[in-house]
């Protein structure tokens, strides 16, 4: 039995052997097989994801960004076979990646050119799908760039038909007979342009409501994709530009782009409005209308936007033809002669010019201007368009005496004053007329003091008392003093209101009582002081013992208390 035994333990043992080995075999290929399997599945696309990828004829949708996104995954893990010591599997590995990611965003550039050029903005029907294919599309700068200029090129040609369609009513699709063509009331120059602005700005704030949509729902992730591929870039590694891509400002771009068409037939359209333009009302308030758009464009866009620099353009056009158009006018009244209107009220060409004053002040209040801008505009609009008129009319008082010239220029400063009153905007230019007119206040009042002095009799020696020299005071003797008071009992009665007629061409009544108040406060002041002078004169003549001597006060009895109830 032991050699039986032995002898089949010899045959047996070279197949125990080479079955060990086979198993040992088995055992290194069955490893070898799950490591192939795990680098198959984590190093190459299945030949469906592969399809997915870059047959253009499967739909792009969510198996082909998943394959695209597994393709660049490979690519980014390759970096650990190229550890190994033999890297022609890493390089064979990354070239079919790559490949296959090249192929697969030429697909989605295509793709997406094709939807963007029959994407509808006005009822959009914009997915998840596309907002993923810009995201992932960013991370190539400039395949995305020309999808963004194809659409814009699409956008800008679809708005300038829509556009001109608005104007005229010939649309592709035919006008609603319930929407009239803006070109309708072009005879009404500021509802023509009005409309346009608000056709424009409208289609401008629709656009970028629909382009949020695609851009700023995952815009931190479009961010990413385009800075990230603009670092790979070969142009960025060389340059020294750090400015990062930023979301609201391509926006405002695109959209910028998109009614660029637009706006040049606005810009055509309005440019012939401002010069046709000979009312230069209606061109002030065309340069405000446009102001407003501008204000509300630079809200909308942005500063850096061509759209809003047309516009701006427009409204320093329509400003030129104001300007001009107000020379034009100053001008025109110059060439004619002026004369003084005999109720010495303010001119005809300086009221019609605070009648427009006024209509460009309420223009000015209701644009958006900030304070300290209107200001500066409502200055410089002033300057132009009233004080040519206010040197005008001030130019006619030369040739006239006091007090009808003060009379004139206060009328005038009152009417500049109430127009500027009417406004916030011209506060400061209200203050300063009101200076003027004090000063004209001052000489109506001396010029009225001076009528009592000389009305009543008691110029010369109320000057002698004030000017308290000898030679002038002898002047106040008994026959002096006895004329004088016949004289003054003859004004005193009318004095008063003969002193009222004499501002009646003033225009404010209540300023000319106050002015002749104010004067016949000053005259009995001058007339206690010559009553005074009086009472001294006899008292010093009773000191004398002059028993002869004949009481001034005798013959000159008015006291100043009569005067001031007589010229109450």
């Amino acid at each position: 039995m032991k050699r039986t035994v032995a002898s089949a333990s010899d045959e047996m043992e070279p197949s125990l052997a080479e079955a060990s080995a086979l198993l040992e075999q088995r055992r290194g290929a069955e490893r070898r097989r799950r490591i192939l399997q795990a680098l198959h599945e984590r190093f190459v696309l299945s030949e469906v994801e592969e399809l997915a990828l870059v047959s253009t004829a499967e739909p792009v949708n969510g198996n082909f960004f998943a394959a695209l996104a597994k393709a660049m995954k490979i690519t980014q893990e390759c970096e650990i076979l190229l550890g190994f010591e033999r890297q022609t599997l890493a390089s064979d590995i990354m070239e079919k990646a790559s490949k296959n990611i090249g192929l697969g965003y030429q697909k989605l550039y295509k793709w997406v050119q094709r939807e963007f050029k029959t994407l509808d903005l006005e009822s959009p029907q914009m997915g998840a799908t596309m907002r993923k294919a810009l995201t992932v599309l960013a991370a190539r700068p400039s395949l995305f760039q020309n999808c963004l200029d194809s659409f814009a090129d699409a956008r800008q040609e679809v708005l300038s038909d829509a556009f001109f369609a608005a104007l005229t009513g010939d649309g592709i699709g035919g006008s609603s007979a319930t929407i009239k063509p803006i070109d309708m009331i072009a005879h009404d120059p500021l509802r023509y342009v009005g409309d346009m602005l608000a056709w424009i700005h409208s289609a401008a704030v629709s656009e970028r409501e629909a382009l949020e949509v695609l851009f700023v729902a995952d815009g931190e992730e479009l961010v990413k994709g385009i800075n990230s591929g603009r670092d790979a870039e070969l142009w960025k590694i060389i340059s020294d530009d750090d400015n990062d891509f930023n979301t609201l400002n391509a926006l405002n771009n695109l959209v910028d782009r998109n009614v660029s068409g637009a706006a040049l037939i606005l810009r055509q359209r309005v440019e012939q409005v401002i010069q046709a333009n000979e009312d230069s009302i209606s061109a002030y308030k065309l340069a405000n209308l446009l102001k407003f758009y501008v204000v509300m464009l630079l809200k909308l866009l942005g500063p850096d936007c061509s759209l809003l620099d047309s516009v701006g353009g427009l409204e320093k056009e329509a400003m030129r033809q104001f300007r001009a158009l107000l020379r034009e006018h100053i001008a025109a009244v110059r060439a004619e002669p002026q004369s003084m209107p005999s109720d010495l009220s303010p001119p005809v060409f300086l009221q019609d010019a605070l009648k427009q004053i006024r209509i460009m002040l309420d223009t000015y209040e209701t644009s958006l201007s900030t304070t300290e801008s209107s200001e500066n505009g409502t200055e410089k609009v002033l300057t132009e368009a009233i004080d040519p008129f206010i040197l005008d009319s001030e130019a006619l008082a030369k040739s006239m005496p006091t007090p009808r010239s003060s009379i004139y220029l206060i009328n005038c400063r009152l009417a500049v004053a109430n127009c500027f009153r009417q406004s916030s905007l011209t506060s400061k230019r209200e203050d300063q007329t009101m200076a003027l007119i004090d000063e004209e206040v001052t000489i109506l009042r001396d010029s009225q003091l001076e009528f009592f002095h000389q009305g009543s009799g008691l110029s010369a020696m109320i000057t002698a008392i004030k000017g308290q020299t000898d030679s002038d005071l002898n002047l106040i003797t008994v026959s002096k003093l006895s004329a004088s008071s016949s004289e003054l009992d003859h004004f005193l009665p009318s004095a008063y209101i003969d002193a009222l007629e004499r501002l009646g061409p003033l225009r404010d009544s209540s300023l000319a009582r106050t002015i002749t108040d104010d004067a016949a406060e000053r005259f009995c002041a001058d007339f206690e002081l010559l009553e005074m002078h009086i009472d001294s004169l006899d008292a010093a003549k009773r000191e004398d013992g002059d028993g002869n001597h004949e009481s001034l006060r005798a013959v000159f009895p008015r006291t100043a208390t009569e005067i001031r109830v007589l010229l109450s």
